[in-house]
């Protein structure tokens, strides 16, 4: 049975979209709230295989999109490298920050592996309860992303430390982001080679890099992790979000190598068909606030969006992840308005 999403990533045009919702697994459904309850931390839902499937598979069988995004963070890779990370309730993740050369130190691949290998487990359980026409997205976070975190030891407002490193002391900078770019190779392989069908990279903080660093910054690392991971699984296909970059996701497109751009709201559909299509498939992007609202005024938007975007490769989608107040009866009903556009 084939995959929707798999043969829109071939650069096929179908009859109605596939789709999936970015946070699709979170805090907006009740059945994870009380698993939530009943873990000690958000980090130990990440690392315990039956569980994160079954958080995995909760959207599965409430909304049944046409692919399941494996339950789990971008920050598991700070995590296994040995940098101290905890996520706290009201405030997000914690880390301690890293900014030195010698602070680098601190960071080993040699445990990976192993500390993440009950993420690969869940994967594994995932693919054997997932209906056959289901692709499973496996995902990590783009270095630049996971750097911002790993140096300014949270979610950042003006991303000074990084941006100060990056200038100040290039060469060790450059360590980090290797680190990084080696450690996500291996974690993606992984996630292939345990049945993931698709991997989304997330570069969240794309839009804080300079324009004279972007190249450096973000393309660069990237076009490492694509270009290394391919070696090993020519067939890889590879979906980039690089939040907030704007006009500049035509040369991201270009320079990456990826299948499939995903488009955050802030960029019109219209632009991106005129700009990304044909060559490339394009994922994206209602605003998760339209999600939140609900009614006509989402169905307006996602049609709109369907109209614009499906006369070429094209996966629905948000332009961002789910947010938690959103009520799950919009989600079912925007589930069902997508499927019914294959009808009649």
């Amino acid at each position: 049975m084939s995959k929707l999403i798999l043969l829109s990533l071939e650069g096929k045009k179908l009859p109605r979209p596939p789709f999936w919702f970015m946070r699709q697994a979170g805090r907006y459904l009740p059945e994870y709230r009380d698993i939530r309850k009943r873990a000690s931390s958000f980090l130990d839902l990440c690392y315990q295989p039956e569980i994160a499937s079954e958080i995995t598979l909760q959207p599965i069988r409430r909304f049944h999109p046409d692919a399941a995004i494996l339950f789990s963070d971008i920050l598991v890779i700070p995590d296994a490298l040995g940098q101290k990370l905890e996520f706290k309730e009201g405030v997000g993740p914690c880390l301690d920050p890293i900014r030195t050369a010698i602070e680098l130190k601190s960071l080993s691949l040699k445990s990976c592996d192993k500390k993440l290998s009950p993420i690969l487990e869940t994967i594994k359980y995932v693919k054997e309860k997932l209906p056959e026409d289901v692709a499973l997205i496996g995902f990590a976070g783009s270095p630049w992303t996971v750097a911002t975190y790993m140096v300014e030891g949270g979610t950042s407002r003006n991303f000074i430390s990084i941006k100060k490193w990056a200038r100040n002391d290039p060469n060790s900078f450059n360590k980090l982001m290797d680190i990084i770019v080696d450690s996500t190779c291996d974690y993606i392989i992984g996630q292939i080679e345990a049945g993931a069908d698709v991997i989304q990279l997330f570069d969240t903080w794309a839009s804080a890099v300079p324009a004279d660093q972007f190249q450096k910054l973000v393309i660069e690392p990237t076009q490492k992790i694509i270009n290394r991971v391919r070696k090993i699984k020519p067939k890889t296909k590879f979906i980039g979000f690089p939040k907030g970059i704007g006009s500049a996701i035509s040369y991201y497109a270009k320079e990456t190598g990826v299948n499939c751009l995903s488009i955050d709201s802030s960029i019109s559909p219209e632009i991106a068909a005129k700009c990304l299509h044909p060559k490339y498939t394009i994922q994206g992007n209602l605003d998760p606030i339209a999600l939140l609202v609900g009614g006509n005024s989402m169905l307006n938007s996602a049609d709109n969006i369907i109209k614009t975007l499906n006369n070429g490769p094209f996966i629905f989608n948000l332009g961002h992840g789910i947010v938690p107040e959103t009520p799950p009866e919009n989600v079912e009903l925007l589930a069902d308005f997508i499927r019914s556009r294959g009808k009649g």
